[in-house]
């Protein structure tokens, strides 16, 4: 019998990472043999996910049953252990990423997202260096509802950078990708990491780590927290980042005037904006003032706080309500379903691994170790975050990174003394600027470099040299910004 759906050498791996927690690894003296089981199935859920075992909501399913059927986390009670596993799809953030999912479906099926594109190719295109720029803006103004960095960057606006590219005649090929494909390419992908580090909405996987904070240091952060602390640095980011690539990686065309043209006639072609894209427009400019907080800014009434799950819910029922989404459209989605999945189970199993001691355990290990080198919090965190962004060589989800690693190296920064939610936020910010440095870093990235316009080689050099000047920028832009906040 054939499993074309699995890969079996991984999944074995899996299977045996699993059992070594429960039949040759002894738990530590402090650890409890089902909190140690539990994290021997949440390794191994990792390590089917990372060796694509399964599709990843293929593993989560697994992980789930696993978690439930096994009793970990309520050994003699069976109906209450498979509420437990089944307690992370009561996660609304979980819910507000799935949903968000489904209204960046609305971007694509109306063509507002292609059309905001060429529209700033328009506005600055005469330059190779103002078309990154201008896709660059795109990607941000795109990014608060788009939550799969792959549809934005893979689905929305790589096929605008190809079809500029081809304009200009320049081809993923050895005689012309030097053109002006292979700059705006690798320009493309980085500016599609900084995004993802911008919003909670911006990239699946941001949930996790604000979930990840308020379970180890109780400290909820907000849609608008998040926004308002990544703006400036990220902003910075998307300002520096083209130029230094356009001067480092330069592409052999400069001046693209006939770039501005060829947007005007793809805009010209589209036509003046439809209902649906005024519709889309709308829900865009309401959700953005839902979650940014805007009816409590009005009104110090509850009822005028609004849950950002419940505001997304409302943007949805918008979309369905005019037609401009259906019900079928929504079970098409299946990066939504997906992710809801997948999500529910790492972040249910990540929940009570902390509930059951094991992060505390793997913490108090690490900080002795850093302690016993006689640094301070600032030089701890700074490890820290270095080994947990080059550490992403070895994952090729940011998924199964934050989810393996934030919560220990978060756990372990709050113990030697970093203020959480300063050091939880760029950590947060981290968990999506590590994904640079690889062309499987994360989901965008085989789209991007399997256009062909880069080599490997290539891709891996400036993917290390951007993520440098990522994280100094970063860094500063945090600092002042930050202080400026006053955060610190």
């Amino acid at each position: 019998m054939k499993l074309p759906h699995v890969k079996v050498l991984p999944a074995i791996i899996a299977f045996v990472v699993t059992m070594a927690f429960w039949f040759i690894i002894p738990p530590p003296e402090s650890v409890d043999i089902n909190a140690w089981r539990l994290l021997g199935i949440f390794i191994g859920t990792i390590v089917a996910i990372i060796g694509k075992a399964l599709p990843i909501g293929g593993a989560a399913i697994i992980g789930i049953l696993c978690v439930g059927i096994s009793q970990v986390t309520n050994p003699g009670n069976p109906g209450k252990a498979m509420a437990d596993a089944l307690s992370g799809f009561s996660n609304t953030l979980i819910w507000l990423i799935g949903i968000a999912f489904f209204i960046s479906r609305g971007f694509i099926k109306t063509g507002l997202g292609a059309r905001v594109a060429y529209y700033f190719v328009r506005v600055f295109g005469k330059k190779t260096l103002g078309i990154s720029y201008g896709l660059s803006l795109a990607e941000l103004v795109l990014s608060p509802v788009m939550p799969s960095n792959t549809a934005r960057g893979g689905g929305v606006m790589y096929p605008i950078n190809r079809s500029i590219s081809e304009s200009m005649g320049s081809f993923p090929d050895e005689a012309s990708r030097l053109k002006l494909g292979a700059f705006l390419t690798l320009v493309a992908y980085q500016i599609n990491i900084i995004t993802s580090a911008m919003f909670i909405t911006a990239t699946a996987p941001n949930p996790l780590v604000t979930s990840g904070i308020k379970d180890i240091s109780g400290v909820t952060v907000s849609w608008a927290d998040w926004a308002i602390a990544a703006f400036v640095p990220g902003v910075l980011a998307i300002l520096i980042i083209p130029w230094v690539l356009f001067k480092l990686y330069p592409p052999e065309i400069k001046s693209t005037p006939n770039a501005s043209q060829f947007a005007r006639e793809k805009l010209a072609a589209m036509g003046p904006l439809k209902l649906d894209e005024w519709i889309m427009v709308g829900v865009f400019a309401l959700l953005l003032a839902l979650w940014a907080g805007v009816p409590s800014l009005i009104s110090s009434d509850p009822l005028f706080a609004i849950d950002p799950t419940a505001a997304a819910f409302v943007g949805l029922g918008v979309l369905l309500f005019s037609g401009v989404l259906t019900w079928d459209d929504l079970l098409k989605e299946k990066g939504a379903w997906d992710t809801v999945t997948w999500f529910a189970s790492l972040v249910m199993m990540a929940t009570f691994l902390n509930k059951l001691g094991v992060i505390t355990w793997f913490s108090t290990e690490i900080q002795g170790t850093i302690k016993d080198m006689g640094l301070g919090w600032v030089e701890a965190s700074v490890i820290l975050v270095l080994i947990y962004v080059y550490i992403h060589y070895f994952f090729a989800s940011n998924t199964a990174h934050i989810s393996a690693l934030f919560a220990s190296f978060f756990g372990v920064g709050v113990a030697l003394g970093a203020p959480p939610l300063m050091f939880g936020l760029f950590l947060g910010f981290a968990s999506s600027l590590c994904a640079s440095i690889t062309h499987y870093g994360t989901g965008s990235a085989p789209v991007l470099f399997g256009a062909g316009y880069v080599t490997m080689g290539e891709w891996w050099k400036w993917g290390l040299v951007t993520s440098v000047v990522n994280l100094m920028v970063w860094a500063v832009g945090c600092a002042v910004w930050w202080k400026i906040l006053g955060y610190w």
